[in-house]
């Protein structure tokens, strides 16, 4: 990237060992091979991602996803996990927050999250290409263990999601991951080094301390992690803020602010998305009443439930599921 100064032209007097001698900065031979990377690895997607939409692999820690023009904003569950763009641009927005992700940064997400995501870069000609890879803090572990390093410190923000910067080793590694699908053989034996060697230039990485909790870190993020899956698995039931901190050993106004830090929203909220995002997928099921989906998915009310689900996915219940399976149609 320029700094703004005019470049100036080499003096022809100058001896050619010496005009010789000048090698391109660190930071441009970095960009240079990032870049050299990224499009290999566009073509290695490319080849195995014909349709849009995600895709799974024979590597079951990773996926692969294709957009060819951009979409519209959707509300998700975003996965742990971490994403790496190599041609496009997506954004995801949580809470009050939006992140934006391209080959030159990836997103890291530590816990299920909420969110808006919608890809902003794409065409026909240079569709939106992504991997995820599910991390796995039991690896994460070991390579901390194993190489020394210090235990995490609650000293960050508390967020569940983050940007960093994409480097040269960790798309590398990605690059001779994606080239063992020619080789499936090969598969068993290097695929589990080569997760290893990911998971290791990802504590390497600016972000190496949110990773480290992840893995094992007692502090907030467990915590929360705690109160999220509780959460999930009983998502129809009341929920009772003083119960739900008693369980996760914290206090209620403790919980209530690290959770709102960690996840974007409040352990409500929270459970109000996972509640409508559930009632969606019911309907798109072929489900024949909003009012049975409503209680099932713990409302009391379903008026109430048919206005928070109009003002989360902007439609009626019915009308939504109406379009949705026609968007799916049309794709197909």
């Amino acid at each position: 990237m320029s700094n703004g100064a005019t470049p100036r032209r080499a003096d022809t007097t100058a001896t050619s060992h010496s005009r010789g001698s000048h090698a391109a900065p660190p930071g441009a031979q970095e960009a240079t091979r990032r870049a050299a990377l990224c499009s290999e690895l566009a073509g290695l997607i490319e080849q195995r991602t014909g349709t849009d939409g995600g895709h799974e692999t024979p590597i079951p820690q990773l996926a692969l996803w294709r957009f060819s023009n951009p979409t519209e904003p959707t509300h998700v569950c975003q996965q742990p996990g971490v994403y790496v763009v190599v041609q496009g641009r997506k954004q995801v927005t949580v809470g009050s927050e939006t992140y934006v992700y391209d080959p030159s940064q990836y997103l890291a997400v530590s816990l299920e999250l909420p969110a808006v995501g919608h890809v902003v870069e794409a065409s026909p000609d240079a569709p939106y290409l992504c991997m995820t890879l599910r991390v796995d803090p039991r690896e994460l572990a070991a390579l901390i263990v194993e190489t020394g390093r210090p235990a995490p410190r609650n000293d960050h923000d508390g967020r569940a999601l983050f940007v960093s910067s994409l480097q040269p080793p960790l798309l590398d590694g990605f690059v001779r991951l994606l080239r063992l699908f020619d080789a499936p053989q090969d598969i068993p034996v290097l695929a589990p080094l080569i997760l290893r060697e990911l998971h290791f230039r990802l504590l390497q990485g600016e972000q190496q301390g949110r990773l480290a909790e992840m893995a094992i870190g007692d502090g907030r993020l467990r915590r929360v992690a705690g109160a999220i899956n509780w959460i999930k698995e009983h998502y129809a039931e009341p929920l009772q803020i003083e119960a739900l901190a008693k369980r996760v050993n914290m206090s209620a106004s403790a919980l209530h602010s690290h959770f709102r830090a960690t996840a974007g929203v409040s352990p409500i909220q929270y459970q109000k998305h996972l509640r409508l995002q559930e009632a969606r997928r019911l309907l798109l099921s072929g489900a024949t009443s909003a009012e049975a989906v409503a209680y099932e998915v713990g409302y009391a009310s379903a008026s109430q439930f048919s206005r928070e689900y109009g003002r989360l996915f902007g439609e009626p219940p019915r009308r939504d599921a109406e379009r949705m399976r026609e968007l799916t149609s049309a794709r197909s």
